[in-house]
């Protein structure tokens, strides 16, 4: 009788419970009734203390824990997020020139100086040459904002869930970023179409729309995720050794305040964003050199082609000299003001909660 008024006090049982819910809140009950009554006599007979019955609240502890440290990552990956898109928004209106030039060197191949030159021409010079290099500025304010918010979102929300858990705090920095690297790359997928439009138009300039609306006729929409693959696996072999050089150094270089140490503080930044840019450009270029060929060429081509016609060119060395010394100085600069700035509007929003 005792178990049936004691089951009474757990509350009525809910319109959407069912036959097996309330067979399983019966066996929780009479495992609870069994396992206090198991430590009673554990304690009358001498071998055991009355703090042991705190261990049956360690699952349901866990239980709260594991939904606190959710929203933990989430709010982090959030705050980290929007603090990644404002610079990357910075960025793109600075540095969108030379991340132009890339793009046309990995399609076509020539030397900085070169491609400068071609693309000044290009746009009629004088200003119209200089906003040549500005050739899908509008679809850039929107994919690179929204891109740095997944690649900064990732990195903070997992880092973030780690980091609550005492069995994973103590996990390797490298380790924890590859989780984040996985997330990051499959948000990229999402922005084939904006990133499409981008580049083609900084490729090929005033024609760029035309011509990708022509293949898009031709060959369906689904030409619109050519270089999907290349642009998901480049945002991961760049990402990952982005952030993990990042995470690293930022874990072990001395810290300075923002307010008593401001010059410090942006040089430490700077530096950081420089050395993980170099290493992230260095191990994702060839890849780069495949997307970005695939998703402007004007034909629909495979992997296979757009690798071929490289080799054709340049050899196999084209993959890591095409483009590679002007993308480590564009992702230098773009690293030292991203992660200055991200450091920055991370510190403002956190500082506020």
């Amino acid at each position: 009788m005792d178990s049936i008024k004691g089951m009474s006090t757990m509350g009525p049982v809910t319109g959407q419970a069912t036959a097996i819910g309330q067979g399983l809140a019966r066996y929780r009950f009479w495992t609870m009734q069994n396992e206090g009554a198991r430590r009673k006599e554990t304690v009358e007979s001498g071998k055991g203390s009355a703090a042991a019955p705190e261990m049956c609240y360690v699952a349901s502890k866990k239980e709260v824990e594991l939904s606190e440290v959710l929203k933990k990552a989430a709010n982090r990956a959030i705050g980290g997020g929007v603090a990644g898109a404002a610079a990357m928004a910075i960025n793109v209106s600075t540095l969108m020139w030379i991340r132009t030039t890339v793009n046309f060197q990995y399609r076509y191949g020539m030397s900085t100086g070169e491609a400068l030159r071609h693309l000044y021409k290009d746009g009629g010079g004088g200003l119209s040459g200089l906003t040549r290099f500005y050739r899908g500025y509008f679809p850039a304010l929107m994919q690179g904002p929204l891109a740095r918010f997944g690649d900064t979102a990732a990195n903070a929300g997992v880092m973030a869930y780690f980091d609550s858990y005492e069995e994973t705090q103590e996990l390797p920095v490298l380790v924890k970023t590859l989780g984040a690297s996985a997330a990051a790359s499959g948000m990229r997928i999402f922005l084939m179409p904006i990133d499409a439009w981008k580049t083609t138009k900084q490729v090929e300039g005033a024609a760029g729309l035309s011509k990708l609306i022509g293949k898009v006729r031709t060959n369906g929409p689904t030409v619109l995720w050519h270089g999907a693959l290349g642009a998901a696996s480049a945002t991961f072999v760049g990402h990952y050794p982005w952030w993990s050089v990042y995470n690293a150094l930022n874990e072990y270089l001395p810290q300075y305040d923002r307010k008593t140490d401001f010059g410090m503080y942006l040089g430490r930044s700077a530096v950081i964003g420089f050395a993980a840019s170099v290493t992230s450009d260095s191990i994702s270029n060839p890849i780069r050199v495949l997307k970005t060929y695939r998703q402007t060429s004007t034909e629909k081509i495979s992997y296979m082609e757009a690798a071929q016609a490289v080799i054709a060119k340049e050899g196999f060395g084209g993959f890591w000299t095409r483009g590679l010394s002007t993308k480590i100085v564009a992702n230098g600069l773009q690293g030292i003001m991203f992660s200055v700035g991200y450091k920055y509007f991370t510190e403002l929003i956190f500082s506020k909660k």
